[in-house]
């Protein structure tokens, strides 16, 4: 992110709420380059009332949660090809921001985009997670220390998010993850989805963790919810925009297949989905059917947190 800062214009940090996002690009602060946080009411309001004001004064800024008021993006690309310095604008947002109807491409070859997930596992044991380098270099991975049993299923329970790392007690972790998805579903969604049956969205979350790592069922989803598939699937593509769920497609060496294959959803921390869950940590040959799908988006979590530092 430093580098990218030093040559290009605008650079948004993104991914889900309590990653550590807030903490990162404080770093970045500068006299020129203020903190401005859109979780503030104050600016919040500022921002969508007069988004041309908001921006205009600026030389710079770092500028907190942009998804809760996107028509600054347009303002910023404004501001940003009047004065094409490089890194005036670090922005951070916890959904997929240039998903986003409202924005498309309006910053194309002005900005870059860094992946902030929680923490991988090599973060936590202080390794470099070369693993992805290593494979497509076909060179041996090391065994060192390796997790099984018991341990294996406290560190997938756990998952990455710091706060949830940080609480040893699992009752204390629960509840941190049951309060987290709550209160993203209550205030996050109305940022980026216009959402007609909102008090529907957490039982949907639940469904999606009981099928974790099945093919998808959009049809049996429906006729549980009592909603059409159009929207189950409309709904699945505003968690993903949260980062809360991470849609695999299948591997076919045939493009076309790959494209139109039943794909699986994986929640992006294993942590929340073993919350959703009700998984208390036990030996995993003790309960394997119950084990099985929290470390399969365990892996598939890790492997997505790799990709992003990886230069293969």
């Amino acid at each position: 992110m430093a580098t990218a800062l030093t040559d290009t214009r605008v650079v948004l940090v993104e991914g889900p709420r309590q990653a550590g996002k807030t903490t990162l690009v404080r770093k970045f602060v500068t006299a020129e380059r203020p903190f401005l946080s859109l979780d503030d009411p104050v600016n919040l309001a500022s921002a969508r009332q007069d988004p041309v004001g908001f921006i205009r004064n600026l030389e710079g800024a770092v500028i907190d949660e942009i998804q809760r008021a996107p028509e600054l993006m347009l303002v910023i690309k404004q501001s940003v090809d009047t004065n094409p310095v490089p890194g005036r604008f670090l922005l951070t947002g916890s959904a997929n921001v240039m998903a986003l109807p409202t924005i498309g491409d309006s910053l194309a070859g002005r900005i870059e985009i860094v992946e902030l997930f929680p923490f991988a596992q090599s973060e936590l044991l202080g390794r470099p997670g070369e693993a992805i380098d290593r494979l497509f270099a076909n060179a041996p991975l090391p065994i060192v220390d390796a997790v099984t049993g018991q341990d294996l299923a406290e560190v997938v329970a756990r998952g990455g998010y710091p706060e949830a790392v940080v609480r040893k007690d699992e009752r204390r972790r629960t509840k941190w993850f049951n309060d987290y998805l709550a209160l993203t579903l209550d205030r996050d969604v109305r940022d980026i989805a216009t959402i007609e049956q909102l008090e529907k969205l957490p039982l949907l979350v639940r469904l999606l963790a009981e099928q974790s790592g099945q093919l998808s069922n959009h049809a049996n989803i429906a006729s549980a919810l009592q909603i059409s598939r159009a929207t189950v699937a409309r709904y699945i593509e505003t968690l993903e925009r949260m980062f809360l769920i991470d849609t695999l497609p299948p591997w076919f060496s045939n493009r076309i297949s790959r494209l139109i294959k039943t794909p699986k959803h994986h929640f992006l921390d294993s942590g929340l989905l073993s919350a959703l869950r009700g998984y208390s940590p036990v030996p995993p040959q003790v309960a394997p059917d119950r084990f099985g799908p929290l470390l399969e988006s365990f892996v598939n979590s890790e492997l997505r947190k790799l990709v992003g530092w990886s230069d293969a």
